[in-house]
């Protein structure tokens, strides 16, 4: 099958996933096509049957902001005319649904009766897309693709709480993780160089932005260390970046924290992890979380979202209510301070991690594209 693939090429969750699985279904011999503004971070371009084909919008004085929406859908409509694309998946509603349905609209007038499929992951419904300014060209966009899925059973609750869409028409379809990809064997875990060996080492890794509760990170983190000898790994970048260094400061605990920027590393810092942290507002899914318990890192984290759907409490990490800074920081400490039970938790973490292996969710996507050329094509007769 010739797929199309629209996703936002950065390191946040629905990139990565829509990257992920353009390559999975690449090696499971479809042509992959990403249509967007940059290469995507984590794209392999070696792998036979992907392709890139970059958005260029010119800047014109006229406009205040660049139309990428009118760029995107024109480049959709050349890609699927010039490569025969079979289907569309778009990830993330805003603005890629729209942009999707305008090509849609456009290529239906010539004949071309191209299937969409948009999976929603998260701040596309639940913030920015639930927001006044963009919320009807969001539920209009939904409404319009054939197949829609959301990473979670949560964000599928929240998309029909907040929309005026039918419950039928949402798959939950869970984000993955690829064994293959994301625990390398081969890479020498150099604890030494960030931790002495009686210290514990705690994992953070976002995009710092508010919602990930950046403040709490480092709060929790002080109390543990009150009790256990540890060091904290804050990967990532965002816009709390200076006000979580600023924090480590005024609490006396700079030198026990590590800021390591954005990494394309993630497997080299979670190998020599013994704890994660994820006491978000709101998680669509948690996809961070996985990772990290892919690799046996257990998971302090709040009870929000779609996260009890990927950390199971008592078993690969234990979850808090948002804001329990107290609680969280016990939880930590009451799995830090006995080896034992530290190593019961790794295996546990791992073990529930493969729960959501790649080669399990890749197929459900395959029968989405199904279900969704079948719906195009009751369309085309209709029409």
């Amino acid at each position: 099958m010739h797929i199309a693939v629209v996703c936002y090429p950065t390191f946040g969750g629905s990139g990565v996933v829509a990257t992920e699985l353009g390559i999975a279904l690449a090696n499971r011999g479809h042509q992959v096509h990403f249509i967007t503004y940059n290469q995507p971070v984590r794209l392999d371009m070696l792998v036979p049957g992907i392709h890139f084909h970059e958005v260029e919008v010119p800047e014109y004085p006229l406009f205040h902001y660049q139309p990428y929406e009118l760029a995107l859908s024109s480049k959709l409509v050349r890609v699927i005319k010039k490569y025969d694309i079979e289907l569309l998946h778009v990830h993330y509603a805003i603005p890629h649904a729209y942009a999707g349905y305008m090509a849609k609209q456009m290529l239906a007038q010539e004949g071309i009766h191209i299937p969409m499929v948009t999976t929603l992951h998260g701040t596309d419904i639940t913030l920015v897309g639930n927001h006044p300014h963009y919320k009807p060209a969001v539920s209009f966009s939904i409404n319009q693709s054939d197949v829609v899925t959301s990473v979670s059973a949560s964000l599928k609750k929240d998309t029909l709480r907040l929309f005026d869409i039918e419950d039928s028409k949402i798959d939950v379809i869970p984000n993955f993780i690829d064994v293959s990809k994301s625990v390398n064997h081969d890479v020498e875990c150099k604890r030494h160089l960030m931790a002495e060996k009686e210290e514990k080492i705690i994992t953070h890794i976002s995009n710092f932005r508010p919602v990930k509760r950046i403040e709490d990170i480092i709060r929790i983190f002080e109390k543990i260390q009150q009790k256990i000898p540890a060091k904290l790994m804050m990967v990532g970048d965002g816009p709390l970046m200076p006000d979580a260094k600023r924090l480590t400061r005024e609490l006396g605990i700079q030198d026990k924290v590590i800021f390591m920027g954005n990494s394309n590393e993630i497997h080299r810092i979670l190998c020599f992890s013994d704890l994660f942290l994820l006491p978000s507002e709101k998680e669509s899914f948690g996809l961070a979380a996985l990772e990290a318990m892919i690799h046996s890192v257990p998971v302090i984290s709040s009870n929000t979202g779609g996260i009890p759907e990927v950390n199971k409490e008592g078993f690969s990490g234990f979850l808090s209510e948002v804001g329990d800074i107290d609680d969280m920081a016990n939880n930590a400490c009451n799995i830090l301070s006995d080896e034992l039970v530290l190593d019961k938790f790794k295996k546990q973490a791992r073990e529930q991690a493969l729960k959501f292996e790649i080669s399990q969710v890749v197929p459900l996507y395959e029968e989405a594209y199904a279900n969704a050329i079948i719906k195009a094509k009751q369309i085309k007769v209709i029409v």
